[in-house]
């Protein structure tokens, strides 16, 4: 067969009420080459820094999402994208009043090994 219909993402439980839809990746298909998950981070949703392993395209969809990378803040608004390269120290969170809803990709694919969070 030549292809592949996902039909029941694998939601990946995580602390602050986000939302992770994983439609590829290691624990939905076993996919070690990159991951998709579609995401919605709630109002007041945040983690700690990190210095990720992977290459990290992120897509919005809807909301805004603010990104801390290596000391410059940025806005991701819907219909804006932005690729964080592997290595960067990243912090990403939602403080503000609405939904953050958007489409992640990891290559090689997201492992909680590999994403190297740090202490709060």
């Amino acid at each position: 067969m030549g292809y592949f219909h996902q039909k029941n993402p694998t939601i990946i439980p995580v602390p602050g009420n986000k939302t992770i839809e994983e439609h590829f990746g290691i624990p939905s298909t076993n996919t070690k080459e990159l991951s998709i998950a579609h995401m919605i981070a709630p109002p007041g949703w945040g983690e700690p820094f990190q210095s990720p392993n992977f290459d990290e395209w992120t897509l919005m969809v809807k909301g805004k999402k603010q990104i801390e990378v290596d000391g410059e803040v940025l806005i991701l608004s819907a219909g804006e994208s932005i690729l964080i390269q592997k290595g960067s120290r990243v912090r990403y969170s939602n403080p503000f009043s609405e939904d953050a809803e958007y489409w992640s990709i990891c290559k090689p694919a997201f492992t909680i090994e590999a994403v190297n969070r740090e202490e709060e």
